[in-house]
């Protein structure tokens, strides 16, 4: 199990907030648990978050072609 340094962990939780995967994913855990309070029905719930899964996936695509 590898240690971070101290400075490491600011470093980690700044890209991660800078992350575009880690908000669009947030957003989708937001459909899920908001979605069905709202009024909004499972079929759209359903397709809006493939669709975020999708330009997660997609995002990942691209940042593995850029490394």
């Amino acid at each position: 199990m590898s240690q971070s340094l101290p400075g490491e962990i600011p470093a980690k939780l700044t890209l991660l907030l800078r992350s575009r995967k880690f908000w669009a994913a947030v957003i989708a855990i937001a459909f899920i648990v908001l979605g069905p309070r709202a009024g909004i029905a499972q079929a759209e719930l359903t397709a809006a978050v493939v669709t975020i899964v999708g330009y997660i996936l997609g995002t990942a695509l691209e940042d593995g072609l850029r490394a």
